[in-house]
């Protein structure tokens, strides 16, 4: 008797002991399942928190471009389908893989060493889009700081501005005794200029002037890097302080402030397209996005297909290892499928609504300079910093315009730059759990000051050769790689039937007929239209008009091959040092199990390593 009341005794001890070492760990709950790593404190941050990662910059500032350029709304089609045999089936492929794990995207390969590499290069390409990705935040701060003004500096050709500065589209002038302004200008006694007397003068807007002159200081290429722009290296800082401090307790600090930025975008987008369908003009904004102009003669070009994959591919941000570090803090038995479905359709949804709100505005400017909506609709840092803010410029009351516009793009920055900052944070916690365990705030904040000091280089006068160069070549072909390998690995090597068995245990059994289409999926569409999409996806690195050299081309190369190098070096390893011989399936004996994840357990044991919960 005295016996078992010593033991209860102790149980209490020991249960208590537990309650106070979770309540030290800030990123731990009180009601979590995992009381080591900590979960969601609510399924709505986790939702918030994934679709904030899923809708980035590339919704607002790259579909709608691609959708016109594409065959308008005949551009839906291709776009449809490869969310449904590739962006889907990634998705729920790696919040599957990660929420069954309760591992981050290099220790969920536990379950098959040989391609922990791939994990590896995961984080090594969130890493650098990381570093670059901060610099466009950066971009947005000091637009929106610059709106707080009136009129907004880009809204007429100021003291900033040179002789080529216009704000009526002009591209040639009359070589007379005096250079005549307007192009084709009717002279006196009703006599045109002769053509051979015409001039060609670049022409630019000052919003084009504003973001090379002012804000970017651009130099003439890569190889003039000049000095820090000092006020885009501040609103860098600004940037990474406010990463650092939503992420400061991980997941139970950054799943509260998603409430604000994940949600805040659809406001503005909501607000944005109210005003915007009000213009002048707006109607032939629309019109050339998605509306009766659509060309359907445009499916037969492979462009168009490639241009819908890379958009499916880029926007659900898949392979970055995101999707499988977020999943990680799920409960075991949420059902991760619903999940996916939701988050993937939102995203794209999101696409098409804000390209409405886009494209409305930018029929109106259009309409204003009296040129066709073709010649203003542009992507990229052309649309963002351009193009769209030159449109804003011409609304009454522009700097409320202007200012809820950035704040929008900064929010969007944030929300996909916690996930990718968070990918980080949990590979280090997953790889040195007892030396981090209780430092997930340092943790969090030297990843931002690290990055903070290596985005240096990407806000000197040479920053934006730097940014597009790291994002052709770091969010390109790697990606590619990872995420062939990791419908390889997981389904040619783990067992495509066992994976199917290990995700009915977090959302219980499905018939044969559902999962018909996932593994269609997974064991050979999937792969095969990645491997097509890699064979049409690189296209040599350039800014404009300008091009690179040699030299930035060839460390391009050299960003891929570090990344991609340590998926080869790591499954030598392995296999170095692995007890057997590789054709043995694992440890045979009468006494051990073997973990469906990491490794071969003893019967005596009450928990598995990696994930607490399964055997064979």
């Amino acid at each position: 008797m005295c016996v078992f009341a010593l033991s209860v005794w102790l149980s209490v001890i020991q249960v208590k002991d537990d309650h106070e070492k979770q309540q030290q760990d800030s990123h731990v709950g009180g009601k979590d399942e995992n009381i080591d790593r900590g979960n969601w404190t609510n399924k709505r941050e986790y939702m918030l928190s994934m679709i904030g990662y899923a809708v980035g910059l590339g919704n607002v500032w790259r579909f709608p471009y691609l959708a016109y350029k594409n065959g308008g709304g005949a551009f839906l089609i291709p776009y449809v389908i490869m969310l449904a045999v590739a962006g889907i089936p990634l998705f729920f492929l790696e919040s599957s893989f990660g929420q069954f794990c309760s591992q981050g995207p290099v220790n969920v390969w536990r379950a098959l060493p040989v391609f922990q590499g791939v994990g590896v290069a995961m984080v090594l390409v969130s890493t650098l889009v990381g570093i670059y990705y901060n610099v466009i935040i950066a971009y947005s701060l000091y637009y929106m700081f610059a709106s707080f003004q009136s009129p907004l500096p880009w809204s007429d050709c100021f003291y900033w501005s040179n002789s080529n500065c216009s704000l009526t589209p002009r591209g040639t002038s009359a070589n007379w005794s005096e250079p005549v302004i307007v192009a084709n200008m009717t002279l006196w006694e009703n006599e045109t200029c002769p053509k051979e007397n015409i001039i060609s003068i670049p022409v630019q807007s000052p919003s084009e002037q504003y973001w090379d002159l002012v804000a970017l200081q651009r130099s003439s290429g890569l190889d003039e890097t000049g000095p820090v722009v000092w006020h885009l290296a501040l609103c860098l800082l600004l940037g990474w302080l406010l990463i650092a401090a939503a992420l400061y307790k991980g997941i139970k600090s950054s799943g509260k402030v998603v409430y604000f930025t994940a949600t805040f975008p659809y406001v503005v987008l909501l607000i944005l397209l109210i005003r915007g369908v009000t213009l002048e003009g707006a109607r032939d904004g629309i019109e050339f996005y998605i509306g009766s102009q659509s060309n359907l003669t445009k499916l037969g070009e492979a462009e168009v297909w490639r241009d819908a994959a890379t958009q499916i591919f880029y926007s659900l941000s898949v392979a970055w290892g995101g999707v499988t570090a977020l999943s990680s803090y799920n409960k075991f038995h949420n059902n991760v499928f619903k999940d996916a479905l939701t988050v993937c359709l939102t995203n794209c949804g999101t696409s098409v609504f804000a390209g409405f709100a886009i494209f409305s505005i930018l029929g109106h400017m259009a309409h204003v300079y009296g040129k066709p909506v073709s010649e203003v609709a542009q992507a990229g840092f052309g649309l963002a910093f351009i193009a769209y803010p030159d449109a804003l410029s011409k609304l009454p009351i522009s700097p409320l315009w202007s200012i809820l516009f950035f704040f929008m793009l900064l929010t969007l920055g944030l929300d996909s730059q916690f996930a990718g900052i968070e990918v980080i944070s949990t590979c280090l916690q997953d790889a040195f759990p007892e030396r981090f365990k209780s430092k997930r705030s340092i943790i969090s904040v030297g990843t931002c000051a690290i990055l903070f000091l290596l985005g240096l280089p990407c806000v000197t006068q040479a920053g934006i050769y730097w940014v597009t160069l790291m994002d052709q070549f770091c969010a390109g072909f790697v990606l590619l790689i990872a995420a062939l390998l990791e419908l390889v690995g997981v389904f040619y090597f783990y067992g495509g039937n066992r994976f199917i068995k290990d995700i009915e245990m977090m959302i219980g059994t499905r018939s044969s007929l559902f999962w018909l289409w996932w593994r269609a999926c997974w064991f050979f569409i999937t792969p095969a239209v990645i491997l097509v999409w890699s064979l049409l996806t690189f296209r040599p690195p350039s800014y404009g008009t300008v091009q690179y050299p040699a030299w930035g081309v060839a460390l391009g190369w050299c960003m891929i091959a570090f990344c991609l190098i340590w998926i080869p070096l790591i499954a030598i390893w392995k296999i170095l040092c692995a007890q057997g011989n590789p054709w043995q399936v694992g440890v045979s004996g009468r006494d051990v199990d073997v973990c469906q994840v990491c490794s071969v357990i003893p019967k005596k044991t009450l928990g598995c390593n990696c994930c607490q919960r399964c055997f064979n």
